[in-house]
């Protein structure tokens, strides 16, 4: 498996690493099945995301794909990292392989889902803002 410059410097030195104690959407996604679970953590202030840190167990294509989303997401505003997609994190990677396409997948479920927490945590619904969150369907053909 041939991983790109870009891919192993996500990897081997990742940004954004850890966990946020005054994160106030917190989105955990992933399946002990395929062996990648990330954990997002945001601080969102006036609808911005101030900070963000993760915590990935996972390959090496997982590490990369969540050190590069925090990257994009970073200080834009929800609606903006709303718009985050999985390709987006790959062209952003330039290239996966295809078999660690699902790991791109879990980066952007895992925004949406920490967003969706810190909606939640308002008392606001978060399905009619960020859709419906479903489970990584890569990690069921493992």
């Amino acid at each position: 498996m041939i991983y790109t410059d870009k891919v192993m410097d996500h990897f081997t030195n990742p940004r954004n690493v850890g966990e946020l104690a005054d994160a106030n959407g917190i989105g955990e996604v992933g399946n002990p099945k395929c062996g990648d679970i990330m954990k997002m953590y945001l601080k969102i202030e006036n609808g911005v995301i101030s900070d963000i840190k993760f915590k990935t167990f996972g390959c090496g294509a997982a590490i990369a794909t969540s050190s590069m989303a925090t990257e994009m997401i970073k200080g834009k505003t929800i609606e903006e990292a709303l718009k985050l997609t999985n390709s987006a994190v790959v062209e952003a990677l330039e290239g996966l392989p295809p078999a660690k396409i699902h790991c791109s997948v879990l980066a952007e479920q895992a925004v949406k889902t920490a967003i969706a927490d810190y909606y939640t945590r308002l008392g606001i619904d978060p399905k009619p803002i960020v859709g419906e969150l479903t489970e990584c369907d890569a990690c069921h053909l493992h």
